[in-house]
């Protein structure tokens, strides 16, 4: 029983420092950008030693990464953004419509807690940290667009004669952070703004009225 109890312990304390490491580096990465941005900084940021840092996220791409997914979905559990309410909410959209608000919602939801980590990002792309981070997202971005094209496809269909894969590859570009940076951040567009265009884009190529 002791030793569950100092297991759980030794549990929360990591969990703790692990929060507080990720709460230092988004402060050192939103305020100084990636140039500042080392395993030692962030140590010292966080009150903790280089090895914590490692054995608590990891190294900087580890560190950059967990920030990201923290950001992106607002909390720290390991549950996936398709399995989350919002997104299973869509389930139930009456019609395409319906069902492309409430994903513009999510998406520009996911833009405002991670524009300004991002804005930083971009702005080292040369970084091999960077590079590596930017595919890995694309990547990742681009299975949970097709779970939300293949949920459109399921309940109210795609417009005739356009293909599974094409679906994906215009969500992925219109929800993709580069032009949701570019118009929020270097436009300066409202957040309003930009879920207006993002739905009504959405729409023009997979809504019912969509020319294929």
């Amino acid at each position: 029983m002791a030793r569950a109890y100092d297991r759980t312990r030794r549990d929360e304390q990591a969990q703790q420092t692990r929060h507080r490491v990720l709460q230092a580096a988004e402060r050192l990465l939103v305020d100084h950008g990636m140039p500042g941005f080392t395993v030692a900084a962030l140590a010292t940021a966080a009150g903790v030693s280089p090895q914590t840092v490692y054995n608590t996220v990891g190294g900087k791409a580890d560190v950059v990464k967990a920030l990201y997914d923290v950001r992106l979905a607002g909390d720290d559990e390991p549950v996936p953004m398709s399995r989350r309410p919002a997104f299973r909410a869509m389930e139930h959209s009456p019609d395409t419509r319906a069902l492309l608000e409430a994903y513009v919602a999510i998406t520009a939801g996911i833009h405002s807690r991670v524009g300004s980590l991002l804005g930083q990002l971009f702005a080292a792309r040369g970084d091999p940290v960077v590079t590596g981070f930017v595919a890995t997202i694309d990547r990742e971005r681009r299975v949970g667009n097709g779970h939300a094209v293949d949920l459109l496809q399921r309940r109210h269909g795609l417009p005739a004669g356009l293909d599974r894969e094409v679906a994906v590859d215009v969500v992925w570009t219109l929800t993709s952070p580069e032009v949701a940076d570019r118009l929020l951040r270097t436009c300066d567009w409202p957040l309003e703004r930009y879920r207006h265009w993002l739905l009504e884009s959405l729409l023009a190529s997979l809504g019912p009225r969509a020319r294929t």
